[in-house]
């Protein structure tokens, strides 16, 4: 059990000094290992608690009431995943049996549907979500946990600029119809050995800018891979986040900045009997971003990958984990939706 780098990102309000030593740190972090814990965010404790309340009572409702809210066929990360719905590892283009867990995901609270256009598969990152009937104050809660966790996005965001050299509302104009994600994760307690290769999240790298990650603090956690091919299992600090660069703010930095795999493994044999739960964040860029290389990132060969729109490269990813296949695109996505 290691730590990954700890930054306080409150001195970055209070003045210049502390927001230029802020950005010093992030970009040593995401320059080495991709990954960084926060603490100092400003979410409240309460509603990070609250919200993780809600997510355990979902998932101890029968399963009939969870499939009320099963997500749709596009597999667009809206509504309930079953236990078993997916394999992370497809996305590297490894094999391995479906992932130990089950979810329940959902977007910003689209007032209008100005970004969104049925049939579009692309547009549907901005799809309605489907909200469930029970717990009670569920929809309200995860709501203001979106609203916070959003905010957060945006203020590390123009943190991030700082530390590239760029204007500081740099991604302001590429997130203001943003298309991230929340996800209420529970890996269930295991009553036997997994099957082999197995695990609760396959290796894999996230698609989008950022990730924040609350999860419990217990065996069968978080784990990293470090550049020499060690695996690391990571704890938060108390009251923080987790916190790791994703592949589209990989290839805005032209690799400057490193999307780092990552997984969740098992429990030992002792601890299988515990759940844990897990709070992910995915903080993500309008589906109709340009993805390209941030002026100043270009390094002396100039930029490695060629521009691309977010719902596109999002897509590609999403299908391979959905479908369990090597070759799944964008292409499934939209035959899934006719």
């Amino acid at each position: 059990m290691q730590n990954i780098p700890v930054i306080d990102i409150s001195p970055a309000a209070a003045s210049a000094s502390g927001r230029k030593e802020v950005a010093r740190a992030i970009d040593e972090a995401c320059r080495d290992i991709g990954f960084f814990s926060i603490v100092g965010h400003g979410v409240p404790e309460a509603l990070i608690e609250r919200t993780r309340a809600m997510g355990a009572a979902f998932f101890a409702q029968a399963e009939a009431a969870k499939l009320a809210v099963e997500r749709p066929p596009t597999k667009i990360s809206r509504g309930y995943f079953r236990h078993k719905d997916r394999s992370l590892s497809y996305t590297l283009g490894v094999a391995a049996p479906p992932d130990l867990q089950e979810a329940y995901a959902f977007g910003p609270e689209v007032a209008s549907d100005e970004a969104y256009q049925a049939g579009d598969v692309r547009a549907a990152l901005r799809a309605r979500n489907i909200w469930p009937a029970t717990p009670a104050g569920f929809r309200d809660t995860m709501i203001d946990y979106y609203s916070s966790m959003s905010a957060l996005g945006m203020r590390i965001l123009a943190i991030m600029a700082h530390a590239l050299g760029v204007e500081e509302n740099y991604f302001v104009d590429k997130f203001d119809h943003e298309s991230s994600a929340a996800r209420l994760i529970r890996y269930p307690a295991q009553s036997g050995a997994p099957e082999e290769n197995q695990l609760r999240a396959g290796a894999h790298t996230d698609y989008g800018a950022v990730t924040y990650v609350r999860g419990d603090n217990v065996p069968g956690g978080l784990q990293v891979k470090l550049r020499h091919g060690d695996w690391i299992e990571v704890n938060r600090p108390a009251g923080g986040f987790v916190c790791n660069i994703s592949d589209a703010m990989a290839r805005w930095t032209n690799d400057r900045w490193v999307s780092t795999l990552h997984r969740v493994g098992n429990p030992p044999p002792e601890a299988r009997g515990t759940d844990r739960i897990s709070l992910v964040f995915f903080h993500m860029p309008n589906h109709d971003a340009l993805i390209r290389c941030i002026p100043g990132c270009e390094g002396a060969e100039g930029a490695k990958y060629p521009p691309i729109t977010y719902a596109d490269h999002y897509l590609g990813k999403l299908m391979k984990a959905g479908h369990a296949r090597h070759d799944a695109g964008v292409r499934d996505a939209v035959a899934t939706a006719r």
